[in-house]
């Protein structure tokens, strides 16, 4: 017995015939147009180590500086368009109200240069979160040298409490807001979470010490290098 193929038999009606491309190709140049949309210019990266400070210390010409710096290198690896804030808490002062980095960091997810999710929100972040010596990148994909390596560079600036809030009362925490550049400290974390011992402050990404000054030498000194997280906020 002969079997017909019913697709070689079929006959579509000659509208449904001449419109058929048509349509296909008009979904298809509406997806590409979404596609195209969607990506912008926007990267997977939205977490980094910056791989530099400004070079002046601790004095990084407040939040707005530390922002531009953040916008700065995120730009140079073609990931400028999204919104770059520093993760930086910002004491209050009578001229000023005090700032919580986690409020500044947008809602996640987060991921490094090379697409691993370093935390999903904000909780996750100052909870148990995926940040390592590993993970913690530069917006270039570069390690950043840790506790044991020469120079050792872990310390991080932050100014602010483990869960991400600015730190209240009298000591200067954030090296005059992040304007002073000599005398003063500022708290920083471990990006590698290691320190001398297995405290709960020598493996905080956050908030492990205060630096014995503010200077570039000072930060050196401490185990820094005058570097800061950067988030994207959008």
């Amino acid at each position: 017995m002969r079997h017909s193929n019913p697709s070689s038999s079929l006959t579509l009606p000659r509208s449904v015939r001449l419109a058929g491309p048509v349509l296909v190709v008009s979904i298809a140049a509406a997806l590409l147009a979404a596609c195209g949309s969607m990506g912008s210019g926007k990267t997977g990266m939205s977490f980094f180590v910056t791989s530099a400070g400004p070079g002046n210390g601790a004095n990084l010409g407040g939040l707005a500086g530390a922002d531009k710096q953040c916008q700065a290198l995120a730009t140079a690896v073609g990931a400028g368009n999204r919104t770059w804030r520093a993760y930086l808490s910002q004491q209050a002062t009578p001229n000023v109200p005090a700032v919580n980095a986690r409020d500044r960091i947008g809602k996640g997810p987060w991921m490094n240069a090379k697409g691993v999710v370093v935390a999903t929100d904000v909780e996750q972040l100052h909870g148990v979160n995926g940040l390592t010596k590993q993970t913690a990148l530069t917006e270039r994909g570069d390690g950043v040298n840790g506790r044991g390596d020469t120079p050792n560079m872990h310390d991080v600036l932050t100014g602010s409490q483990p869960n991400g809030m600015a730190i209240t009362g009298d000591v200067n925490t954030t090296c005059g807001n992040w304007t002073q550049g000599g005398e003063g400290s500022a708290m920083v974390g471990h990006h590698d979470k290691t320190g001398l011992d297995e405290s709960a402050p020598a493996k905080s990404w956050n908030s492990s010490h205060l630096t014995r000054g503010c200077s570039q030498d000072a930060l050196k000194a401490t185990g820094g290098a005058g570097l800061f997280y950067c988030f994207a906020a959008d």
